[in-house]
């Protein structure tokens, strides 16, 4: 499959404090049809970029943004974020979100599809691979953390948009479940780009094409093909606990 761009970042800086920069000059592409993983140190920033691309954090600033190959400038470059139809081709899931509990997973789905302009999809599938069956009229607020996060599961994939960011989406997955999700995520390859954080080397391992290693705010390096196993990803890991003096 030829490689296209699908999104390009350049010169990132995120804050929550603007004297504290979280990611610092970060810069980015993600090409279609590819699974990245997303890999660092506690708070080197994986959930806080995932959050800005969502259009959570209105604290940042970038050089140039690129969305399909063009030059996003509608509503200046930080404006694709929270643009109406880019939100419509990407959904997150992240590793904990308390929004919609007052919703059945059902009424989740069905409004979640409506908001993307989508009928309801068949979860059948989905629901059936993560063992969510007995669970979809139950309030989300009465659910385990682990099957809260398969109905955010269920949802990512059944929606099928051009870019699907996970954020540790193993935790709180069993055994069966996780196997499913890894195989959704090979999958996935077919409708669109998948970019996940996780701390787990294994979700990394067996789902990437790509491995971007995120170091002081920016990405410092990156693994392909055969160069992504969890010996070399352990070590560059390693190197960045020792440099910044957390061993």
């Amino acid at each position: 499959m030829r490689y296209e761009p699908l999104l390009s970042v350049n010169n990132l800086n995120v804050w929550y404090d603007r004297k504290y920069p979280v990611l610092s000059g970060l810069c980015l592409e993600l090409g279609t049809h590819e699974v990245v993983g997303l890999i660092g140190l506690n708070g080197a920033g994986k959930t806080t970029f995932i959050k800005t691309i969502a259009g959570l954090l209105p604290g940042f600033s970038l050089d140039h943004l690129w969305w399909k190959g063009q030059e996003f400038a509608s509503g200046g470059r930080t404006g694709l974020f929270r643009d109406p139809d880019f939100k419509k081709e990407r959904y997150v899931v992240f590793d904990q979100d308390s929004s919609f509990m007052y919703f059945t997973f059902r009424e989740y789905l069905d409004y979640v599809a409506a908001a993307y302009g989508l009928a309801r999809p068949d979860v059948s599938h989905l629901v059936k691979g993560f063992h969510f069956e007995a669970f979809q009229d139950v309030l989300l607020k009465e659910l385990s953390t682990g099957n809260l996060k398969k109905a955010w599961l269920i949802t990512g994939f059944a929606l099928r948009p051009k870019l699907l960011f996970l954020d540790e989406p193993v935790n709180g997955l069993d055994f069966s479940s996780t196997e499913f999700l890894y195989e959704l995520m090979r999958g996935y390859k077919a409708y669109g780009t998948i970019l996940f954080s996780s701390h787990v080397l294994e979700s990394i391992c067996l789902t990437s094409q790509r491995v971007l290693v995120l170091e002081s705010g920016r990405i410092r390096r990156e693994f392909t093909g055969g160069d992504i196993e969890a010996k070399h990803i352990r070590e560059v890991l390693w190197d960045e606990s020792h440099d910044e003096g957390l061993c």
